[in-house]
C-alpha cells in the first residue's frame, strides 16, 4: 500500500500565534518547523509500521517549504512549493494508487474557538459553508480524497476537529494535540504527540479500508468575505452568484468543479 501524507502547521502540538507558523519570524518559527517535522516524521514512521510501502508528502503550509527532509524516512517522497495545480494541499494525490490519507498538523475552520488560528484557507473570508456545514481544510481535502476513491484514516491537530472528523469518518484515528482557550491554546507535550502520531498512524494504516469518504452527490458552497470589494470580484467567477453584498455562491454536482471554484475564488495556493 502506498500512502498520501498532507501536513500543515497550525494543528502542530503547542502552537498558539501566528509568528510561530511564519518563516520571517525565525525565532518563533523554526522550534514549531521542528515540531512539526518531528510530527511528520513520526506520522511516516507509524505508516510503514503499518504496512506502508510507499509514502507521498505534500508539504501544505504557507510556502510548503517547511519540513526538514532530511530528518525522514528513506522511503518518503516529498512534494514542497505549490504546483498551482487544484488540488491544492492534495497535489499529488492524482500520480498514484494509494490506500490511505493521512493529515498531520491541521486545524480548525474559520469561524471555529477550538484554535486561536482558526481559519479556510487564507485570512480574507469569515467563513466557508460547504452543504450547509462551516468547511475546513481538512473537510475539502477529505471530499478530495473520496473523489479520487482514497480512504481518509488519520488525523492530527486540535480537539474540535478531531471531534468533527470522527462525526464524519467514525473509524478513523485521530490524535488532538491542543486545545484552544481563546487565544490560548492547552496542549499535551510534544513527545507525547509524537509517540501518539506514531502509534495512531500505524493503528490507522492497517484499517484504512475501513474509512471510506461519504461523498454527497451535490456540493453547495458559501463563501462569506470579509470586505465586500473582493466579494464582488470573486462573484465574476463563472455560474458563481453574489448574496447580502458579501457572499458568493456556488452549486455543482462534480467535486472536481467544486476545486476549481475553490482554487480560482478562494485559495492562495
Amino acid at each position: 500500500m502506498n500512502v498520501f501524507i498532507s501536513a500543515d502547521i497550525e494543528g502542530t502540538c503547542g502552537i498558539t500565534d501566528w509568528s510561530e507558523t511564519e518563516r520571517s519570524t525565525p525565532q518563533d518559527y523554526e522550534p514549531f518547523q521542528k515540531q512539526m517535522t518531528r510530527e511528520v516524521k513520526a506520522a511516516c514512521k507509524g505508516a510503514l509500521e503499518g504496512g506502508a510501502k510507499g509514502i507521498l508528502l505534500k508539504d501544505a503550509h504557507d510556502s510548503a517549504r517547511n519540513i526538514k527532509v532530511s530528518a525522514l524516512p528513506e522511503e518518503v517522497r516529498i512534494l514542497r512549493g505549490w504546483t498551482g495545480d487544484l488540488l491544492s494541499m492534495m497535489s499529488g494525490l492524482d500520480t498514484d494508487d494509494f490506500g490511505a490519507v493521512l493529515f498531520t498538523g491541521y486545524h480548525a475552520w474559520a469561524s471555529c474557538p477550538g484554535n486561536p488560528l482558526s481559519h479556510t484557507m487564507n485570512l480574507r473570508n469569515e467563513h466557508v459553508l460547504l452543504n450547509g456545514v462551516l468547511a475546513s481544510e481538512f473537510l475539502i481535502n477529505t471530499y478530495t480524497a473520496g473523489y479520487y476513491g482514497v480512504p481518509v484514516a488519520f488525523l492530527s491537530g486540535d480537539q474540535d476537529l478531531c471531534d468533527f472528523a470522527r462525526e464524519l469518518i467514525p473509524e478513523m484515528v485521530t490524535v488532538p494535540v491542543n486545545k484552544g482557550v481563546g487565544g490560548g491554546v492547552l496542549s499535551i507535550h510534544p513527545d507525547v504527540a509524537v509517540e501518539r502520531i506514531r502509534a495512531g498512524a500505524k493503528e490507522a494504516v492497517e484499517k484504512a479500508h475501513k474509512c471510506k469518504v461519504p461523498m454527497p452527490d451535490h456540493f453547495d458552497s458559501q463563501i462569506r468575505f470579509r470586505e465586500h470589494k473582493l466579494a464582488y470580484s470573486k462573484s465574476f467567477y463563472p455560474g458563481a452568484t453574489l448574496e447580502e453584498g458579501k457572499t458568493v455562491c456556488f452549486s455543482t454536482d462534480d467535486w472536481y468543479e467544486m476545486l476549481r471554484f475553490y482554487h480560482f475564488v478562494l485559495s492562495d495556493g
